[in-house]
């Protein structure tokens, strides 16, 4: 409807200018100044002798005004029209000449065919002997050249359209931003509130549609959450009664399996909770040094005794989550140090986006695991596996996490032995 309007608006405006700028150019006969001219010169050689009449036009044209006496009407070779009389100014010659019978016709430059170099204003005006004396004026033109008329014109155009482009943009503009900031909220915050409802009506009908839908994601998340928790109680009731009945069992040997069985499954149950209950997820995002969080991760494991090198700026600052992006950065370090050797940190800036790898020297992953490991609860055979610990979620809550903020995840193997975790983060 905007763009409909707008357009509408450009046209009606281009259609202005150009009747104004033609009106201007060739303004109505009256509002030349020939026909007080033409009363005046006529009368002086209608009462003139018909010898002393060329002399007089002749002396009454000027640069501006070519007076001619005819004493034929055929000898003024005017274009053949319908109507020649001339309505609007006739009585007011008929008034200045004294004389209501006189015959007087009139014309302008658009009563001569196109392209013909004789196209002029032109009165003719018969005399009481039924001779004629005829005023020509050249066409009007804002006294300048055609092709700087048409550069005015076109000028004029173009400013209209940028005009009506810019109200109409900024119509546009300014609800699309408020569209965009809120989802762009909603991304963070799922308990973001719904966007006001403003604009044209096709982006009223978007944001209408987009409220709908973060208010059924939310009756999801919330329905998810009261279900995870529901299950956590109903399973931790008979893992702990398996782990009861497992100290009557005599044989030691299976005694241990079914509780390692049993502590693996209380393990994958509290970490789903925790992926799932992720009280990071509802951090609104601020402004906080980036590297200063990386620093304090390193000095975490360091504190444990895990040597971490870093390398980068040693201040940068970022708006996001800051226990989110800490809690994703520590499971990718935490899964260098386990699953590797070496392990540390770069961070690089570039013009449109903040990037953070994390590296080690260990056995890699296969090509074709990279992106599965993201999967939930899925573990790779080999030095990779549930023996190191872990269940299979560090990797997925990191990626969301990562997602959340608009960035990538993603896994490589480093060309001389051991894997790489790249995050890429955009600068808002």
């Amino acid at each position: 409807m905007t763009t409909m309007v707008a357009m509408l608006a450009l046209l009606v405006l281009n259609e202005l200018f150009g009747a104004l700028a033609g009106a201007w150019a060739r303004p109505p006969l009256m509002e030349t100044g020939l026909m007080d001219k033409a009363a005046a010169i006529t009368r002086i050689i209608d009462s003139a002798a018909p010898g002393q009449r060329l002399d007089i036009a002749r002396a009454a044209s000027d640069p501006g005004l070519n007076v001619q006496w005819l004493l034929r009407h055929e000898d003024a070779r005017l274009p053949v029209i319908e109507d020649p009389e001339f309505s609007e100014g006739s009585a007011y010659l008929h008034q200045q000449l004294a004389r209501p019978d006189a015959r007087i016709e009139a014309y302008e430059p658009n009563d001569w065919p196109a392209g013909d170099p004789a196209r002029r204003y032109a009165v003719i005006i018969e005399l009481t002997d039924h001779t004629w004396v005829i005023f020509s004026v050249s066409s009007r033109s804002w006294g300048l050249g055609e092709w700087q008329r048409n550069l005015i014109i076109l000028g004029l155009i173009l400013l209209s359209t940028l005009i009506v482009a810019l109200i109409a943009t900024r119509h546009l503009a300014t609800p699309l931003e408020h569209f965009a900031e809120g989802a762009r909220r909603f991304g963070v915050d799922f308990r973001a509130p719904p966007i006001p409802v403003v604009g044209p009506y096709e982006i009223r009908q978007a944001i209408l549609a987009f409220n709908a839908m973060q208010a059924q994601l939310k009756h999801f998340v919330q329905d998810r959450t009261q279900m995870l928790a529901a299950i956590s109680h109903d399973l931790r009731a008979p893992l702990t009664r398996m782990r009861l009945r497992g100290e009557f069992i005599e044989d030691a040997d299976q005694q241990s399996k079914l509780f390692r069985d049993v502590d693996e499954m209380q393990a994958m149950v509290n970490a789903a909770l925790e992926f799932f209950r992720d009280e990071a997820r509802l951090e609104h995002a601020t402004a906080f040094d980036l590297a200063e969080l990386l620093h304090t991760v390193v000095d975490d494991f360091r504190d444990a005794g895990t040597e971490v090198s870093f390398e980068g700026a040693q201040r940068f600052v970022y708006v996001g989550r800051p226990i989110g992006i800490k809690r994703a950065l520590t499971n990718l370090i935490d899964n260098a140090v386990k699953y590797g050797s070496e392990p540390g940190v770069r961070l690089k800036a570039f013009a449109d986006c903040v990037e953070i790898r994390i590296v080690d020297r260990g056995p890699g992953i296969a090509p074709q695991y990279q992106e599965q490991v993201f999967t939930p609860f899925f573990r790779v055979e080999g030095s990779r596996n549930k023996n190191t610990g872990g269940v299979g979620l560090g990797l997925s809550a990191a990626r969301a996490t990562v997602l959340e903020h608009g960035g990538t995840l993603i896994l490589r193997n480093r060309k001389d032995g051991g894997l790489e975790a790249r995050v890429s983060l955009p600068l808002n």
